[in-house]
């Protein structure tokens, strides 16, 4: 049995679950790499990551460094000693960091590759209505997310899946997946393949406010995925020209009704309790939205309190 000494490196939510998942089963954890405090709010207050809140209330040590190559960074990662690295949601490391410990780095990738390698895997696998998608553990080498694969878990995508929901489903079973590669690496009974060679290779490209704008001619399905693959972030938004003005919006949640119709897509038709959206085999029903400098709302509630003209619609 090796004796591991674990450097852990993360910064969001996600990762600070897995971090926690390793703490509480008696992992040795030894030291922890986040990224540096940011100022953050109205008051630009210094926001400290997820992954330093938890890795702080269990005393470990932590470091958060601007720059991976510094000298005097690597030498304190140097004296932590550790012989094993996990990293989870963090940013790519230079060679001189991933090959220092001994039984190697290695990655939870939120997808089962070699598919959605990249920056967004959850919210890709729901935006282009996948099925099933997964977590992968992988040892990390010189490029993205293509070192040989140590293990990995499926999970299964329901009609009304979310970024959101599938985010917390992964993080469960990212979680449980660490902690089993950790176990085989401890007992040396990891055997890491190649990733599979495939002719069709999916990407999980970041999330830009380019890529997330609704394009309301797609079919109806299509949109629906986009706008649950986007939520709760960053969010799927839209251009809304009503009463003479222009303004951007987000949209949140919706469903659907097909049915023939003669509008224009993005022509919106409301009621007093109602906004549906005309696309190209049917109709969007509005559910939750989000007007500029306002909370996101309800539709009923939104409603109340702004009025859509008869011309009004999304572009």
């Amino acid at each position: 049995m090796r004796d591991l000494r674990i450097l852990f490196m993360g910064t969001p939510y996600f990762a600070a679950g897995i971090l926690q998942k390793l703490v509480e089963n008696g992992a040795n954890v030894v030291g922890v790499i986040t990224a540096a405090d940011k100022p953050a709010g109205r008051g630009r207050k210094l926001h400290e990551s997820a992954v330093k809140q938890y890795a702080v209330s269990q005393g470990l040590a932590v470091l958060q460094p601007t720059n991976l190559k510094n000298e005097e960074f690597l030498s304190e990662l140097a004296s932590l000693k550790a012989n094993l690295q996990i990293v989870v949601a963090f940013r790519m490391l230079p060679k001189v960091v991933w090959s220092m410990p001994t039984y190697g780095t290695f990655n939870l990738h939120a997808s089962l590759l070699p598919q959605y390698r990249g920056a967004a895997p959850i919210n890709w696998a729901v935006i282009n209505g996948e099925k099933e998608t997964g977590v992968t553990t992988f040892f990390i080498d010189e490029k993205i997310d293509t070192g040989a694969i140590i293990d990995s878990e499926k999970i299964n995508l329901t009609i009304h899946e979310t970024a959101g929901s599938l985010h917390d489903k992964l993080m469960e079973i990212g979680a449980e997946l660490v902690l089993k590669t950790v176990r085989l690496i401890e007992k040396d009974e990891a055997q890491p393949k190649a990733q599979p060679k495939t002719d069709v290779f999916k990407e999980a490209p970041k999330l830009t406010s380019d890529n997330t704008r609704i394009d309301w001619s797609l079919p109806m399905e299509q949109i629906d995925a986009f706008i649950r693959g986007l939520n709760p972030y960053p969010t799927a938004w839209t251009q809304l020209q009503n009463l003479g003005e222009e303004v951007k919006v987000k949209v949140f949640k919706c469903s659907m009704e097909k049915a023939p119709h003669d509008e224009c897509y993005g022509q919106l038709i409301t009621t007093k309790k109602e906004l549906k959206v005309a696309v190209q085999d049917g109709y969007l029903y509005i559910k939750v939205m989000q007007l500029p400098g306002k909370r996101k709302m309800e539709l009923a509630a939104l409603l109340n309190g702004y009025n859509f003209g008869l011309d009004a619609k999304f572009v």
